[in-house]
């Protein structure tokens, strides 16, 4: 059966291959719409054909794309992609990958110089070629070269999110395998890293050989690698490794402790067992020949004087010396979040009407759920100029006077402009619960200038939350430069507060940043930045990211219950 996420990469094809085409943007748009709705579904389409539902009813999918779903899955691929492929070179698309090249730009050199791969355009910018092509130039040149050879040198990650749905039918399938009494995926998956390299579980059975027998039979797997009693390494259709091992009962904690933690983590743990006397390994702790914990994680680390660690803490960033002091945080969790503070609706590119999106999230057992579409400066997304954002807030203030229990924030995702202001007049953001700032455009900026970009715009007069703060897109985009520190102390100053954003290609803040903006006391809103009712979902993968970053619910602005999450809005606001 073809998996949602392969529909989902054919569409994304399509999309780049008309891109360089110079395709009608909204065509374009339509299937990269299309392949995050897929992405975002909790059920396989190819289920719901077999059951006779209408593909049309999820959102932004048409007749024409609907059919296209059809076909894909009856076929494995659709005749606009291969009709596309006959016209350009599939290795174009990866061309597309490299940051600063785009759509124009790769197919100027496919053009002029017949590059399509990343390969032969480090070859032609080695020779210096691309600096003879009109418009490039040598600075030019050497940026996409630098750019190039950063990529070609990186490993090959996933996006987590992009394996999700892989490894829960591996799960799930592995659960009914004769035998086993308990399966878990571990590594960096379990640790919630944005990105995997590979994947591996961790199951139990009194007799191993069943158990891979069974695993080796699903039919997601390509290419088996290896296949014994206990552990079997296979690639998966879309060239994920997944590494099993069939441990016994007894040695399930070890197992995971040992396969769940970083590599520095690990070597920490070990370190601490030989010094009192102790052997750790995937089988159990030991001491001499006798086994003395193993069962489970909690003993593992009670073995070597430490509380049971968090798998997200797993890294040797400091979460030893607080479990061996009893200190570590209590992490948030999905259940303690109470509402979402950056959405967007119809009304600019989202995909579902703003009575989907507040219907959804009293669903999902929200609260409240901020509406921040774009502000006029978008104009790809439509968006929001003054007129028609008091004309939305009247409407919400419409539906809140019918609602119980749930509240509809009026806010706006206005655009930070290049110097710093705001894409929209105080007089109108005045009238707004919140204001979520953004930068969209001239990432290039010096670091120097980017910093004070962002500093004047936290320092206006009505700014709640800097969105998706560096700006960073997972495997396409790097962090525009600027000076993370004096941001999140000129937050702190200001008494404004940081997003995490839960979109997956996004999770920005890092970890990283999530801890320091933790340790200086400023506040972080987990924001799913939903374009849909399904998007909302998407806060999962932010608690996974926080998780990361040490944060509790303390630490996060959206755990407030709504009262006090008023009051705290308000004093960002005049």
């Amino acid at each position: 059966m073809i998996r949602n996420n392969e529909i989902a990469d054919i569409f994304d094809e399509i999309a780049e291959l008309l891109e360089i085409q110079q395709a009608n943007p909204f065509r374009i748009r339509a299937y990269r719409t299309a392949a995050r709705t897929l992405r975002g579904l909790q059920r396989e389409v190819a289920d719901s054909l077999k059951k006779g539902e209408k593909l049309t009813d999820l959102p932004g999918i048409g007749d024409d794309l609907a059919g296209k779903i059809k076909d894909v899955v009856d076929t494995g691929g659709t005749e606009l992609l291969y009709r596309l492929r006959r016209e350009l070179p599939h290795g174009l698309i990866a061309l597309l990958k490299l940051p600063g090249l785009g759509p124009k730009r790769a197919k100027l050199l496919y053009d002029k110089l017949g590059i399509s791969s990343v390969a032969a355009l480090q070859k032609a910018a080695r020779a210096g070629k691309l600096a003879e092509i009109p418009g490039l130039g040598a600075k030019t040149q050497t940026a996409i070269l630098n750019a190039a050879e950063t990529v070609s040198a990186a490993p090959q990650r996933v996006l987590r999110w992009r394996v999700r749905p892989v490894v829960d039918s591996l799960i799930g399938y592995l659960r009914k395998a004769p035998g086993v009494s308990q399966v878990s995926v571990a590594g960096s998956y379990r640790r919630a890293r944005e990105t995997v390299g590979d994947i591996d579980i961790i199951a139990t059975a009194k007799d191993g050989a069943p158990v891979i027998s069974h695993f080796v039979g699903h039919e997601d797997i390509k290419k088996i690698l290896a296949q014994g009693p206990t552990r079997a390494t296979v690639i998966l259709r879309d060239g994920l490794q997944v590494d099993l091992r069939v441990v016994p009962e007894e040695s399930y904690g070890a197992a995971l402790v040992y396969f769940t933690g970083s590599k520095a983590h690990n070597i920490a743990i070990r370190r601490m067992g030989q010094k009192r006397g102790l052997k750790i390994n995937e089988y159990g702790v030991f001491r001499g020949n006798r086994r003395i914990a193993g069962q489970d994680e909690k003993s593992v680390y009670r073995a070597v004087g430490l509380a049971e660690i968090p798998p997200e803490l797993r890294e040797d960033r400091g979460e030893l010396d607080l479990a061996a002091a009893r200190d570590l945080p209590a992490l948030v969790e999905r259940r303690d979040l109470k509402g979402d503070l950056h959405s967007h609706t119809d009304a600019t590119d989202g995909r579902s009407s703003l009575e989907g999106m507040v219907a959804a999230a009293r669903r999902a057992g929200m609260r409240y759920l901020a509406i921040t579409d774009h502000s006029q400066r978008l104009t790809v997304a439509h968006g929001l100029d003054s007129r028609r954002l008091l004309r939305q807030g009247a409407k919400i203030d419409a539906l809140n006077a019918k609602l119980k229990d749930f509240r509809i924030l009026k806010g706006i995702e206005v655009d930070i402009l290049e110097d710093g202001r705001l894409d929209l007049p105080d007089e109108t953001l005045g009238h707004l619960d919140l204001v979520v700032g953004a930068i969209h455009s001239h990432f290039n900026l010096p670091a120097a200038k980017q910093t004070a970009r962002l500093l004047r715009a936290l320092d206006q007069e009505y700014f709640t939350i800097l969105a998706h703060p560096s700006g960073r897109l997972l495997g396409e985009r790097e962090s525009y430069p600027f000076d993370v520190e004096r941001v999140i102390e000129a937050a702190r100053q200001r008494g404004c507060y940081l997003e995490l954003n839960c979109q997956p290609q996004r999770l920005d803040l890092t970890d990283i940043y999530c801890k320091a903006a933790r340790q200086a006391g400023v506040l972080i809103s987990i924001d799913s930045d939903a374009h849909d009712t399904s998007e909302l979902d998407y806060l999962a993968y932010g608690i996974g990211e926080a998780r990361r970053g040490w944060l509790g619910p303390k630490d996060v602005l959206n755990c407030r219950p709504l009262p006090q999450l008023m009051a705290l809005l308000k004093k960002t606001m005049g």
